[in-house]
């Protein structure tokens, strides 16, 4: 059984003995204390279910990790035999990647002990080799769990493959998606959202949104969508006004789309993007921000409101062309945007008008995303080295550590701990009441 069923029995259990504690004047002192407790175990047990966490905006209210490190100061650090660039994910004390030998031909998930880093399982899938971008790995997309199964995407140049594994590593179905066609390697990543898996299929072939059953792995439905320049953004979820959820996927070919979530219906649809889409979306206010471009560098941001009833001519609120990212992604923190540049210019944007307040050129190139914990920007450089940046309307460095390894991926924060992944590394520090942060 889920150890988050545990924690809501748990939950439970406590509010009953409150209800006696209270009744004794002198038990405050300890019905606070066991509140305290359960509070702690309740955040420590906040998911990382997806690429960049709850809904892709990757941020997180953890508090006592450091600004900087030392080797001494991780819980756990493990090796693995091959290379990839997925981020982890976890839910509860279980974490999911993934890694694969050079070329492709083999393909692993690997099931680790979140608290110990000790692995429980790995599971391979027998691929052909195939190409990709010198940047790219052979396991960058990243998997997705809803607490009950894990579910990952793997491709060559001929197939691409939806699998469905439980948390015991048994096998509950694999479909096959039809062939993959990209010059660069597969790089997006699927998402949960009621009950259905959501697979981004934006590629230089046939392309497709589809939505398969979780539980069953069956088609609910697919939709066709204009084939293009090969998009390695993960969709995210925004309220459909009154008819529910609507998915928000971003490719050069078909633009910024709003799709609802139950029907694949499009709800509306900017023109075509000038470029390449390679970073997720993020959401706020009312709006999602979406980029483009080639080269190593953004070409063409757009703040696009999701509301279906808004008009064409009124959809996209502000624009940039200026100092922006590629590959990473974008975060919102206390009514600002920082756009982390690929060649390392940091820039932040008030919301919702788009003024520029600051932009400060960081040392360092970066293909993984930031994260935001608390109010201080997480990203890995090329490099391996962590560098920390205030999310504030004002620039500070608040430092930097090197990891040991080169890394394209991003970082996650869940169970307590901040998880660093590097080419072929896994490392967790713990969060510590009191740490200098």
């Amino acid at each position: 059984m889920l150890r988050s069923h545990t924690v809501r029995r748990y939950s439970g259990d406590v509010d009953i003995l409150l209800q006696g504690l209270f009744m004794h004047r002198r038990s405050f002192f300890l019905a606070g204390f066991l509140l305290s407790l359960l509070m702690a175990s309740q955040v420590e047990a906040q998911n990382w279910p997806r690429f960049r966490g709850e809904n892709g905006a990757g941020t997180s209210d953890l508090k006592g990790i450091p600004s900087t490190w030392t080797e001494s100061d991780y819980a756990w650090k493990i090796e693995f035999p091959n290379a990839g660039h997925s981020c982890p994910i976890i839910w509860d004390k279980t974490l999911f990647v993934t890694s694969a030998t050079e070329g492709g031909a083999e393909r692993f998930v690997h099931c680790i002990d979140a608290d110990t880093g000790k692995e429980h399982w790995q599971k391979s899938l027998k691929l052909n080799e195939s190409k990709k971008h010198q940047k790219n790995s052979w396991a960058s997309s990243t998997p997705v769990t809803d607490g009950t199964r894990v579910y990952v995407l793997f491709a060559d140049d001929a197939r691409q493959f939806a699998i469905a594994w439980d948390f015991k590593g048994n096998e509950v179905w694999r479909q096959e998606l039809g062939s993959y066609d990209s010059e660069h390697g597969l790089g997006a990543s699927p998402i949960l959202q009621n009950g259905l898996l959501i697979v981004p299929n934006d590629q230089v072939g046939p392309s497709s949104l589809m939505a398969l059953d979780a539980e069953t792995g069956k088609p609910l439905w697919q939709v066709e969508r204009l084939p293009g320049k090969t998009s390695y953004s993960t969709p995210m979820i925004v309220s459909n006004g009154d008819r529910g959820q609507q998915i928000i996927c971003v490719s050069e070919s078909n633009g910024i789309t709003g799709i609802d979530l139950q029907t694949g219906k499009l709800n509306w649809q900017t023109p075509k993007l000038p470029m390449r889409t390679v970073a997720s979306p993020v959401a706020s206010d009312g709006m999602i921000f979406a980029i483009c471009g080639e080269g190593g560098s953004g070409k063409y941001f757009a703040a696009v409101q999701t509301d279906p009833a808004v008009s064409d001519e009124s959809r996209i609120v502000f624009e940039r062309k200026l100092t922006l990212p590629y590959v990473p992604c974008p975060v919102v923190y206390n009514g600002m945007l920082f756009l982390w540049g690929d060649k390392g210019i940091l820039v932040c944007l008030e919301l919702p008008t788009g003024k520029e307040l600051w932009s400060q050129r960081i040392d360092g190139g970066f293909s993984g995303s930031p994260i935001c914990i608390g109010d201080r920007l997480f990203c890995i450089a090329e490099n391996g080295e962590v560098v920390i940046i205030k999310a504030a309307d004002h620039f500070e460095e608040l430092g930097r550590t090197p990891l040991g390894d080169d890394c394209h991926s991003t970082p996650a924060v869940a169970n307590g701990h901040l998880y660093l992944r590097t080419f072929r590394h896994l490392m967790a520090i713990k969060a510590r009441p009191g740490a200098k942060e």
